[in-house]
């Protein structure tokens, strides 16, 4: 369950609770208990030491422990790297193989979201999810994964260049929905996508905030959370990353979208923050 807590201002990084311990750049992530297998990088893995494989404490994830340890998700479509990623084979007491992706924090907010050390991960194993500047699909690769085949993920993308990218890994993953589309005009997909439980949105737009805004005001449950990833030089190259993060958390507050946590994404990505919250919370009647 996902604790109802107060906004949280930006940090750096650090705890966060097992599995989600901040690393160093050029060492390994590291934390994380639980059950699991030992088995060897697969194709593209580089060293055939042995790793170890636990639970990480947000659904869908996992830790690989080894010589470094890396967060990881549970490849959808054995065999196949999207974007160049490691890939690591387990396999546990009865012999079943199990295949796990290396996630990038480099590569990806959401990952470095996760390795910074957030408190609360929406997206879990059944979530539908909405994600805005689905790009490639380097990010949207590990939210399928995430969410599993009783999940979906409507993955909206401008460009069509990209979107070509996206087009060819939805097909062999039941599970993500690609749209071409512009996020800022949700009426143009609405016959595409139902009410999902979580939005994703790195759009790198000037007013992102009021895109976030309109797509949950047709896509997001009441309750549901949201998680946006802002860039402050595309927002106002002039003015210091922590006044512009402060700028459109209050865009945020007027739309009805209620911050629970802020977390800056140092040294993964530069001058970036993510905000998490929740649209249309019910407030608890006085007794």
């Amino acid at each position: 369950m996902l604790g109802k807590r107060g906004f949280k201002p930006a940090r750096g990084g650090g705890g966060g609770g097992r599995g989600s311990q901040r690393p160093q750049r050029g060492r390994g992530f590291k934390g994380g208990r639980g059950g699991g297998g030992a088995g060897r990088r697969g194709p593209g893995g580089g060293s055939a030491n042995k790793v170890m494989v636990v639970p990480h404490r947000f659904s869908g994830v996992y830790i690989a422990k080894g010589k470094s340890d890396a967060l990881v998700t549970r490849n959808m479509v054995p065999g196949e790297s999207i974007y160049g990623e490691k890939r690591i084979q387990v396999t546990n007491e009865e012999a079943e193989s199990t295949e796990y992706r290396v996630w990038n924090p480099f590569r990806s907010k959401l990952g470095a979201t996760i390795i910074g050390g957030v408190a609360n991960m929406p997206i879990e194993i059944g979530s539908k999810v909405l994600y805005l500047g689905a790009a490639n699909g380097t990010t949207v690769s590990h939210v399928s994964d995430m969410v599993g085949p009783t999940g979906m993920v409507y993955a909206v993308e401008f460009s069509h260049r990209s979107a070509r990218d996206l087009t060819n890994m939805a097909k062999r993953r039941p599970n993500i929905v690609p749209i071409v589309e512009d996020a800022r005009q949700p009426l143009r997909y609405r016959m595409l996508v139902g009410m999902v439980d979580v939005i994703f949105a790195d759009v790198a737009q000037p007013d992102q905030a009021r895109i976030v805004a309109i797509n949950a005001y047709h896509f997001l449950k009441p309750g549901g959370w949201f998680i946006i990833a802002i860039k402050a030089n595309c927002v106002d190259s002039t003015a210091k990353p922590e006044a512009v993060f402060a700028a459109e958390v209050d865009k945020l507050r007027k739309e009805s979208c209620k911050p629970r946590e802020q977390l800056t994404l140092e040294p993964y990505h530069r001058d970036h923050a993510v905000v998490i919250g929740q649209y249309r919370v019910k407030k608890k009647k006085a007794t």
